[in-house]
């Protein structure tokens, strides 16, 4: 019975994926495995059992290991950068990360990924500058939009202030659930940029 239980699973067929098909369905099944079970799970044997294909065809697209972690870490940021609306480019306050919550909810995998490859960067040093290099994304992509917004710009210091929030709300909506608690702290941040807007423009310039 072992050996029929079996079968179905052994036997199962593998999909043929166009090339930029399948590199995407294995960054997401990367994403899932890290999410799941951590960096140290990440192989190209599970990678390739999670996307229902061959372990070659995973050694083919990325080569090393090393490769997957770094273009998985760089869909994973298009991903969020896409879906958050941390940068609308309206310069309205009332849109700057519109998104966020709902990100977290529909796709919690992507953002554990992210926050376990942070973690994991204290542990191996060498995975920080790739790490650094992706993260500043998201830190240009804030000052933009704050550089939209705020008549007077974003410094470096308001950039990190305002991102470290976002970043914040996003880990402990992943954590403790309660989207509705981000979309209430989000209007908050919304309401002191509004005062920034404000105050550095002219009266009667502030935007909604």
């Amino acid at each position: 019975m072992t050996d029929s239980a079996a079968e179905p699973r052994s036997r199962q067929p593998r999909r043929r994926l166009h090339y930029g098909e399948g590199r995407e369905a294995l960054l997401n099944a990367a994403v899932r495995v890290v999410a799941r079970g951590g960096l140290r799970k990440l192989t190209y044997r599970a990678v390739a059992e999670e996307a229902g294909v061959t372990h070659g065809l995973v050694v083919h697209h990325f080569g090393s290991r090393d490769a997957l972690i770094e273009e998985a870490l760089a869909h994973t940021i298009r991903t969020s950068l896409s879906i958050s609306s941390l940068e609308p480019g309206t310069g309205k306050v009332t849109d700057f990360s519109s998104g966020l919550s709902e990100m977290v909810t529909a796709d919690p995998g992507t953002q554990a990924f992210q926050y376990e490859l942070l973690l994991e960067a204290r542990r191996r040093p060498e995975l920080l500058p790739q790490i650094r290099t992706l993260y500043d994304q998201y830190f240009d992509a804030t000052r933009r939009e704050l550089g939209r917004m705020l008549p007077a710009g974003a410094d470096r210091a308001l950039t990190r202030l305002v991102f470290a929030a976002l970043d914040g709300l996003v880990l402990h909506q992943l954590v403790l659930g309660e989207p509705e608690v981000t979309d209430a702290a989000l209007e908050e941040l919304r309401s002191l940029l509004k005062l920034l807007d404000a105050d550095g423009g002219a009266p009667g310039e502030a935007r909604t």
